[in-house]
């Protein structure tokens, strides 16, 4: 009994705590799995919803005795003027709320502090989403490091770096290009495509990312949902500007083996996943384009319609993800009204809020991905080793784009011009035509020479992606690499 007390004793353990929107979520629950199988003791920091919504996932890892463990606390939605139950960034009825939301979520800062009183000896290392900023108060109380998951890859951290660095784009018009310095590639931009940070002229917003950058920069490192063979030279420059703490562990999504684990992944399917399949199965190999813009797009119903007739057009058998957020019903109308469902039944697909994204991305009759462009979407999308057509929204996804197209070459654009902001997009009207929607679609799915040296290129990418988490690959040594790294400091700490 003693010598198990004793390794129970030595056994590390990490408090993972996640931020409460899918694209983040999901990859942090990812990341408690691959710790768990790699022999740390894992406690996941969540909330009533977030745990039935997100949690499913490892309840047959939990099961086969993998060291995970929940650690819930209520959420004070109402407080906040926040509805009832409402504990993700995607189910805020608008997103004026965002800033109630994180304040909500500050609130469980005393709650995990009273928690890591109550241990002896003290969790080893806290994981922690970057847009979260107490977690860095937590762990400089009680002298644990912490590591801060950042949803971006290696790609926009450098583009970001240089942006800060420089500020080349200050003094210009929203419409001027700019060419970011200091990288590998040319990469060239409008000012209108940048992230908020570099471009919101507002007091609170540019101080929260000052936060953040600051808590960033008093990290003891950072995790990666990347992988070191897919951005090779920013990974390398990375490590560079992070003094090796910067650990490329992904594509996270495979580490999900069985269908019905993918099928689950991140919330459970508003189609059932056999009924995906056997729709899937009916369908040429390589025929079918897949049209998702991620979680949290709010895509106006015009701007949608433009969507839905564009995939019309092309011909190719589709599956469309619909979600407009509140406006849901508008573009339901427009659906039903116009016939169009019932009009492109004999080759359309059509799914109401949560897709198996995973499922569909695996299966041989995707040809090609329409993306919003988020990190997890698009590396998704590299798993599945499908070409894309790039549709980026807001944020860092317009860095994305550049990355999809012209470093790796295994994408077509749509053309965006501008990035439409949370809670902006009312103000960007139809910002892409049903034509240039239907061109983009057009060129990914073609036979000719150029689309079979995108899909060419695609398959070797997932191939990477897949040796790249197998025993020996860049991203199970960084994994071992990372849980050493933090055995040597705990047991270093110690021996103090």
């Amino acid at each position: 009994m003693a010598l198990q007390e004793s390794q129970e004793h030595n056994q590390l353990h990490f408090l993972v705590i996640p931020l409460a929107s899918p694209g983040h979520y999901i990859p942090t629950i990812d990341i408690a799995n691959l710790l768990a199988q790699n022999g740390v003791k894992v406690t996941i920091v969540t909330t009533p919803v977030n745990a039935l919504r997100f949690g499913s996932i490892l309840d047959q890892p939990i099961k086969s005795g993998l060291p995970i463990h929940f650690l819930e606390f209520p959420f004070p939605s109402m407080e906040f003027g926040l509805p009832e139950g409402c504990e993700s960034l995607d189910t805020l009825p608008s997103f004026s709320l965002i800033g109630s939301l994180l304040l909500a979520y500050n609130t469980l800062q005393e709650k995990v502090e009273r928690y890591i009183e109550t241990l002896n000896p003290k969790p080893n290392c806290i994981i922690s989403d970057t847009f979260l900023v107490w977690p860095a108060e937590t762990a400089k109380k009680f002298q644990i490091p912490r590591i801060i998951f950042d949803g971006m890859n290696c790609f926009t951290q450098m583009c970001n770096h240089f942006l800060y660095l420089t500020k080349v784009y200050e003094n210009l018009g929203e419409s001027d290009s700019l060419v970011l310095p200091g990288l590998p590639d040319r990469i060239e931009l409008k000012r209108s495509q940048l992230p908020i940070v570099f471009n919101s002229g507002s007091k609170p917003v540019n101080d929260f990312h000052e936060r953040i950058r600051r808590s960033e920069s008093e990290a003891y490192g950072v995790i990666i949902n990347s992988f070191n063979e897919l951005e090779q030279g920013y990974a390398d420059e990375y490590q560079k500007l992070r003094e090796g703490k910067v650990w490329c562990i992904g594509p996270l999504s495979l580490c999900y083996k069985d269908v019905s684990e993918k099928a689950i992944r991140g919330n459970n399917s508003s189609i059932d996943k056999n009924e995906c399949l056997k729709w899937l199965d009916s369908q040429k190999t390589g025929s079918v384009i897949y049209a998702c813009l991620g979680s949290v797009s709010r895509v106006e119903p015009d701007q949608l319609i433009e969507l839905a007739l564009a995939l019309e057009a092309n011909r190719n058998p589709f599956i469309w993800v619909v979600r407009a957020g509140h406006k849901t019903q508008a573009i339901e109308k427009w659906i039903d009204e116009e016939g169009f469902e019932e009009r492109t039944k004999e080759r359309g697909l059509l799914i109401r809020g949560w897709a198996p994204q995973l499922v569909i991305l695996s299966h041989p009759a995707i040809g090609g991905f329409l993306t919003h462009c988020g990190w997890n979407s698009i590396l998704e999308g590299v798993c599945g080793g499908v070409p894309m057509v790039t549709w980026p929204q807001f944020q860092e996804q317009f860095l994305n784009e550049k990355l999809v197209v012209q470093v790796l070459r295994i994408g077509v654009s749509v053309g965006a011009q501008n990035a439409v902001n949370l809670g902006e997009e009312e103000k960007a009207g139809v910002g892409v035509k049903r034509e240039e929607l239907r061109k983009a679609v057009e060129m990914v799915m073609e036979d000719g020479e150029e689309g079979e040296e995108r899909r060419k290129r695609a398959k070797e990418v997932s191939k990477m992606a897949n040796k790249a988490i197998e025993e020996g690959g860049s991203s199970h040594w960084n994994m071992r690499r990372l849980i050493e790294d933090i055995g040597h400091q705990a047991t270093t700490r110690r021996l103090n």
